[in-house]
């Protein structure tokens, strides 16, 4: 089959790889569409991931599609079953899993490759992150649930309280999503750099979007939106260590700033102690999504009460792959479907 595999930074390659077969407990998905990612984008311009992947593998790590091959042993699912599998699945077992603290599993099982025709889940995942998908929701906006499990699971640690104003830097697929789960309860500003960005997140309910190149002091901006005192939270989803610090300054006394977006390895940030003890700020690091919230994200995606669709730019084959990340590059696209 064709896959593309990563190399190293911004090297991604189509080569021919074998058919995968499944080994105990796994099965062999038929990708129907894989979704890109801010993450896929940040990985092939790092050239590698400190959790999810090294070089050289296969790549991408949002699907879903149709069950062609069933492993020994594997139960309630059958060939022809349309399913999305999440990238990664906890052991249970570990002192994290037993708090159920499952995004820091220290045994958590990685799965990469839906840039590709078919896709081995293993038993893991199959057990604990294989979900079925409605008949009425496509493969595209099922390949979705994975990075909005990620932003459900970072809603919930964020502990956004009804009318509160949140305050959002990043007008990427993730900030986006950030904005559609929660304009509903909180009101939300968004600060991204992309005019039609912005017009998605003003459809998804953010009460104001600014675009940050006009801007000319933020946190100043903020205290104006917010009576004086600063945002009562704040959330990053941009990756990048200054805008961890432009978030912290955004913030109210007491605010939570999540800190979302993955820094390059390395990256360090300076914090003013006075501001963080006088304050009483709580920083957050939040990674990765747990079962509970994948299941939630297909189930707001099958809602069809949030028009995600808005999130997919264009839909290209797997032979157009490179362009699309330099597209994706270039900004010029949010998401992309992947058809193999």
């Amino acid at each position: 089959m064709l896959a593309a595999l990563l190399y190293g930074q911004e090297d991604l390659r189509l080569e021919t790889v074998p058919d995968p077969t499944p080994a105990a407990g796994e099965v062999v998905i038929e990708v129907g569409a894989a979704t890109t990612c801010g993450t896929d984008l940040k990985v092939w311009r790092r050239g590698g991931h400190a959790k999810m992947l090294k070089p050289p593998t296969l790549f991408g790590h949002e699907a879903a599609g149709q069950i062609v091959a069933l492993g020994e042993g594997v139960t309630g699912w059958r060939i022809g079953d349309r399913v999305v599998a999440n990238n990664s699945a906890p052991c249970t077992t570990c002192f994290f899993c037993q708090r159920q603290e499952f995004s820091l599993c220290t045994n958590l099982t990685f799965n990469n490759g839906t840039f590709a025709k078919y896709l081995r889940v293993p038993a893991p995942i199959v057990q604990q992150n294989l979900l079925s998908i409605p008949e009425d929701v496509t493969d595209a906006m099922a390949a979705m649930t994975e990075p909005l499990a990620c932003v459900l699971h970072g809603v919930a640690r964020s502990q956004v309280k009804p009318g509160d104003r949140v305050v959002l830097l990043g007008d990427g697929a993730i900030g986006l999503m950030f904005v559609a789960a929660l304009a509903k309860s909180a009101e939300v500003f968004l600060f991204g750099g992309s005019e039609s960005r912005l017009e998605i997140a003003k459809k998804f309910g953010a009460v104001k979007t600014f675009n940050y190149r006009q801007v000319a002091d933020l946190p100043d901006l903020v205290r104006d939106l917010t009576d004086g005192w600063g945002a009562d939270v704040v959330i990053e989803a941009t990756g990048v260590p200054a805008a961890w610090e432009m978030a912290i300054a955004c913030a109210r006394p007491g605010a939570t700033v999540n800190l979302f977006g993955g820094c390059p390895r390395d990256t360090t940030i300076t914090v003013n102690t006075e501001q963080l003890h006088y304050n009483e700020l709580t920083l957050k690091g939040v990674f990765h999504n747990t079962p509970e919230f994948v299941r939630a994200a297909l189930a707001l995606i099958s809602s069809h009460t949030i028009p995600f669709k808005l999130l997919i730019s264009d839909h290209q084959p797997l032979r157009n792959l490179e362009q699309v990340f330099q597209d994706m590059k270039q900004r010029k696209v949010v998401k992309v479907a992947i058809v193999p």
